[in-house]
């Protein structure tokens, strides 16, 4: 026996493979109907071509349809008695599959599985065609008492695809077209059983004025042998069809007929039964089809009680089978259209809203380009509801192949385990936002970081308002924003309030990113604390832009304080040259001042000698004089540095941002 326990693929294709044979079977068995047609003037025939053809493809089915069975005896089967728990004991003993079968199924499946249209066409037929009672068409009616149980078998493997897949189909066209399919095969099925029994009408018919013609003496003797085509050419025959009032009296052309053919007056009247493989195949079809949509209504019945019961099998019939097809059709081209016409009653809804509340028309077009993008992108599939019912292996793996490459390039991410990416992955939600949208203002607190699939963003900051300080960078697929909650999560521990941005965030056009909210960054980090490095200290502090603004700062304020400075000793230098020229030219003052009071002093050196000490020497007070003039060019400096204008007001200096904590925390545990 099949040891393996049943699996749902292999369940659904093993029903799909046993459908297709079925379903072919279905639609050449209605085929044999079509063997019979008048040859003549008053005779039938079997068209051994069609049935050549059939029987091949019918064998061919039937094979198939032999291996189901054989299979069937080597199939385990679950206990019903074991099913109280779990999902049962399987049963492997090939004695009691074959018992358990034989019992149920197996009387069913030998009907459907013998070749009996094969064994009355070429045994039958042939074996009963000289006797006196040519009934070809009777022994076709043989093939209904198979179709039945091939049909009823469709059932059980339908429901077992159900059983399998949840649904017959996996698309909604796909479903339709099968509706479609099981309602032109039920009108092929009686387009065809429409024929035969025209054609056993037409028969009765015959056989009722031959036996008439029979009682009389004026004519010659009407054998049924006749009216087979087969037997056309006998002398007897040709003296009959010469005298005989068949023609006349069974022509259902004729509206003096006393015979009344009913429904089967268009086959005959038509030309049907003589016409064509494919012309009477694709009338007969149209025939079952009208009828079947109709529900029989226009269908004028004669009191035959064959006709009369096959009326009202029609009526029924099509009653079931339309019912079934609208409603099942309907079911299927709906379901393409259910998203749809659940966003429309969303936007009817969010319209109303929106007058309700009196929004102005800026806000009500920005709600209303977001919820289209929203259907753009997502089609109206919630995917975290599809996400929350899968087992937790198989999100984590989906999860993983939508995100793992958005989150390894991050730099800082990409340091990690994969065991940590996984958690990273698992946590990570859709993000949509329209253009012009603020992700986050500077000064909001931030609660979650983002991570760019699709679109460009502005990132900006005043930092915290300062006249004149503005940086801007652009956000494209690949970067991330809101770091500052990674630094409030890789601190020891972090208090409740959220860190502030210290960025405005805009969208520039639509953008769809993966959203990581504070929690599940607080229980990443946790873990990733464990990992101490500086590599990973010194690559979140280069790929911050947190951190690189206040860098370019940091950078510009000490070039200008290297530019300040260098100029400031420039100045200096200049100031020094300044003052030795300037004490230069005292000292020649000086020198000539000297000689001056020298030569006076020898002129008047004889007159009086105290007064020489009475002159002042003047190289002393020139050199006073510039020392004050420095003095006071000093003072004034200082004085104007320490009285700022409107011009020259100090700037604040660029706080540095918080440095995360990559130590190890002894409370936490490694997990």
């Amino acid at each position: 026996p099949l040891h393996p326990r049943p699996r749902a693929t292999s369940s659904s294709s093993g029903t799909a493979s046993s459908s297709s044979p079925a379903f072919i079977a279905l639609f050449l068995d209605p085929l044999y109907f079509y063997l019979l047609y008048i040859g003549g003037d008053v005779c039938m025939v079997i068209d051994l071509k069609i049935g050549v053809t059939v029987t091949v493809f019918r064998t061919i089915t039937d094979f198939f349809y032999l291996f189901h069975l054989v299979l069937k005896f080597h199939t385990a089967f679950v206990a019903p008695s074991s099913r109280v728990f779990g999902r049962g004991e399987l049963v492997r003993d090939p004695y009691k599959i074959a018992m358990r079968y034989i019992r149920k199924d197996f009387i069913f499946d030998l009907v459907a599985t013998l070749p009996i249209p094969q064994f009355v066409i070429w045994g039958v037929i042939p074996a009963v065609s000289n006797s006196s009672n040519h009934s070809n068409n009777t022994l076709c009616m043989l093939v209904l008492f198979q179709y039945i149980p091939r049909l009823l078998l469709i059932f059980p493997l339908n429901a077992r695809i159900v059983k399998a897949n949840g649904v017959v189909t996996k698309t909604a066209w796909a479903g339709a077209a099968y509706n479609l399919l099981l309602y032109m095969l039920a009108s092929h099925a009686l387009g065809s059983l429409w024929y035969l029994l025209s054609m056993e009408r037409q028969y009765q018919c015959w056989h009722i004025e031959c036996g008439k013609e029979n009682g009389t003496m004026n004519t010659p003797k009407c054998d049924l042998t006749f009216l087979d085509c087969n037997r056309r050419d006998l002398p007897e025959r040709k003296v009959w069809l010469n005298s005989t009032k068949l023609l006349h009296n069974c022509n259902a052309q004729s509206d003096d007929v006393s015979f009344q053919f009913g429904i089967f007056s268009d086959a005959l009247s038509k030309d049907i039964v003589g016409a064509s493989f494919a012309a009477k195949y694709l009338y007969c079809l149209w025939w079952g089809l009208r009828n079947l949509s109709s529900y029989g209504q226009n269908l004028a019945t004669s009191t035959w009680v064959g006709e009369t019961a096959f009326a009202i099998v029609i009526s029924l019939l099509g009653l079931v089978i339309f019912s079934h097809l609208i409603g099942n059709m309907q079911t299927f081209l709906q379901s393409t259209s259910v998203k749809t016409e659940e966003w429309r009653v969303k936007r009817s809804d969010i319209e109303e809203w929106m007058r309700h509340r009196q929004l102005p028309p800026n806000l009500q077009e920005r709600v209303r380009r977001f919820v289209q993008y929203k259907w753009i992108a997502t089609r109206g599939v919630d995917e975290e509801s599809i996400l929350r019912d899968l087992p937790l292996d198989l999100r984590r793996e989906i999860q993983r192949h939508l995100c793992i490459a958005l989150v390894r390039r991050v730099p800082f991410f990409s340091q990690m385990d994969d065991q940590l990416l996984d958690a990273i992955c698992e946590r990570l939600v859709s993000s949509l936002s329209i253009k012009d949208t603020y992700i986050v203002r500077e000064g909001d607190p931030v609660n979650n970081m983002l991570f760019i699939i699709r679109g460009t963003l502005e990132s900006s900051t005043t930092n915290g308002g300062r006249s004149g300080f503005f940086n801007s960078i652009t956000l494209r697929p690949g970067d991330f924003c809101g770091e500052e909650l990674l630094t409030w999560a890789l601190m020891p521990n972090p208090n409740v309030n959220y860190p502030l941005s210290t960025r405005t965030v805009r969208a520039l056009d639509e953008v769809e990113a993966f959203s990581l909210q504070a929690e599940d960054l607080r229980f990443v980090s946790s873990q990733f604390r464990r990992l101490h490095s500086k590599k990973l200290q010194h690559a979140f502090r280069y790929y911050s832009h947190q951190w690189r603004t206040w860098g370019s700062c940091f950078i510009q304020a000490a070039w200008r304080r290297y530019k300040k400075r260098k100029l400031g000793r420039e100045l200096a230098k200049q100031e020094s040259l300044y003052y030795m020229d300037d004490l230069g030219q005292g000292t020649e003052e000086s020198e000539e001042v000297h000689l001056l009071s020298e030569y006076d002093s020898v002129d008047e050196s004889s007159s009086s000698g105290d007064n020489a000490g009475k002159f002042p020497n003047l190289g002393a007070t020139i050199l006073a004089s510039k020392f004050a003039k420095n003095t006071k060019k000093g003072v004034l400096k200082k004085v104007k540095r320490s009285t700022p204008s409107s011009d020259s007001i100090k700037m604040p200096k660029l706080l540095k941002p918080d440095e995360p904590d990559f130590s190890m925390n002894p409370d936490d545990s490694l997990i």
